[in-house]
């Protein structure tokens, strides 16, 4: 897609003896779409462990966690779930949703959940990592390399043998619908037992895996895919070149913690130097079009597409840069950052959207139930660069589309509610989005928002009024297929 750079990088690892046998800008900073949600499981199994919450635990849904956008279950505000569907939801459907309520209920908030996230990636030795968020959903400071997701590959199954299983979950069901897991090769590559796809228009196709074959075992990453089935294929080449050139057992030691370890955030250096650092454009694959709607996982694509034409055991490997060395976690200090997004230059046919604050500085409008798009920014860019933000076709439009009213129609009738969200322009963006997805949404349909007192919290419904019955209860079902967390309820 013109206008679109997706810095390509991969590594494999030996799990049996923890050498690196494969690697290309490993070290390079990369956002993780929704690999982050590795992470976010990671807490939520140290939960687990130490008994702070058991597999029925309830996880209460907060209206910011509802107000995410999709991938979501689409659970509303009050709702709970339990904590093993709670890890299938993140698993299969990569829900953002429940990733937002694992964060809240752990961390109390997202924000300091992801300082936690943040602290135990370095404890990790995940040197180069930094989060923003517990989904992965777009922020240009929410960053990491192949060679740190491969560390918490690793990590994870060696921590969470119990737990770790339920990455090879390959559906799973939930209010009569079946959610399948978004990593196709699981059935179509031997031994593999997970574990995370992630996808946003600013990270590329995503892909972390671990498999086991004939007493074998690698971890693998491809990053900056230009669509699912190209990634598929490298990871797959990847698989079958390197699976039998490891060691036939275990001499690594397991992955420790490094409680001390310093408490850097990397991300703010990485959006200054990306300025003298050329964007990656890596050449993976074919380049396909793009689908037209945006995703914060990847999109929906036809499988015996994406991945028909991967062999289980392919004879022709296209990828040929064999690193033999020990991971060497100091050298990503010397390496400059080749892609993060939020200052990548525009093409003509994207139009950019800034808005400016004094002394040099963009704020961005962050809203967390809509998507961000390619290139966006967390709201706290470096002093002196301006960000040009992209915004995808979807919500391009809401300048044009009439404010919301304040208060509550009179009028007896129907109702639509699609979320809460935090402020009163927030929930504006969500009515005015969720209009945009309709085609012939009813004229009558008026839009508002309404506040609301939780508790200590603050909330405002967006919502539609003016509605027969059958035209709501119609408008919400299409809604719900739009991936809006929609319910009806009489004026």
């Amino acid at each position: 897609m013109v206008g679109e750079h997706h810095g390509f990088a991969a590594i494999v690892v030996d799990g049996n003896s923890g050498r690196t046998i494969y690697a290309r800008n490993e070290h390079e900073l990369r956002h993780p779409a929704s690999v982050t949600k590795v992470m976010t499981l990671y807490l939520l199994f140290e939960q687990l462990e130490k008994g702070q919450l058991r597999l029925d635990s309830p996880l209460m849904i907060s209206g910011h966690a509802a107000a995410q956008a999709p991938s979501k279950l689409g659970l509303q505000p009050g709702e709970t779930i339990s904590v093993e569907n709670a890890i299938k939801a993140v698993v299969t459907k990569s829900a953002n949703d429940i990733a937002c309520a694992i964060a809240e209920n752990i961390g109390g908030d997202e924000t300091r959940f992801a300082q936690m996230m943040t602290r135990k990636a370095h404890a990790l030795g995940m040197r180069n990592t930094h989060y923003e968020n517990a989904s992965g959903l777009p922020n240009a400071r929410q960053i990491t390399t192949a060679y740190d997701l491969a560390i918490l590959g690793r990590a994870i199954q060696d921590r969470f043998p119990r737990y770790y299983r339920y990455f090879s979950t390959h559906s799973f069901a939930y209010n009569g619908a079946l959610h399948r897991n978004h990593n196709h090769l699981l059935d179509r590559v031997e031994g593999m037992d997970g574990i995370k796809t992630g996808y946003t228009r600013a990270s590329g196709f995503n892909l972390l895996t671990s498999v086991r074959r004939h007493s074998h075992h690698i971890v693998a990453v491809v990053m900056g895919g230009t669509t699912a089935g190209a990634r598929d294929r490298i990871m797959a080449q990847l698989i079958e070149q390197y699976i039998g050139g490891g060691a036939s057992t275990r001499t690594a030691a397991a992955i420790t913690e490094d409680n001390a370890a310093e408490e850097v955030a990397p991300a703010p250096t990485a959006i200054a130097a990306i300025e003298r650092a050329p964007a990656v454009s890596e050449p993976v694959a074919e380049r396909q079009p793009e689908r037209s709607s945006y995703a914060a996982e990847e999109p929906a694509i036809d499988s015996e597409t994406a991945v028909g034409s991967i062999p289980r055991h392919a004879t022709a490997p296209v990828l040929k840069e064999k690193v033999e060395r020990a991971p060497q976690a100091d050298a990503a200090a010397q390496v400059r950052p080749a892609f993060v997004s939020g200052v990548q230059k525009r093409v003509a046919e994207e139009p950019a959207v800034t808005e400016k604050k004094g002394r040099g500085k963009t704020a961005e409008k962050k809203s967390a139930s809509s998507p961000i798009a390619d290139g966006s920014t967390s709201g706290r860019p470096t002093k002196g660069i301006t960000v040009a933000t992209t915004t995808p076709a979807a919500i391009r439009s809401t300048t044009n589309v009439a404010k919301a009213e304040a208060a509550r129609p009179t009028k007896p009738g129907w109702m639509i509610q699609i979320g809460a969200a935090e402020d009163p322009a927030k929930a504006n963006e969500l009515l005015s989005r969720a209009r945009s997805q309709l085609q012939g949404f009813p004229a009558t349909a008026r839009s508002f928002t309404e506040k609301v007192q939780k508790g200590n919290e603050t909330l405002y419904r967006a919502r539609f009024a003016g509605l027969e019955e059958d035209s709501a209860q119609s408008a919400c079902k299409a809604l719900k297929r739009a991936g809006f967390a929609c319910f009806t309820t009489k004026n």
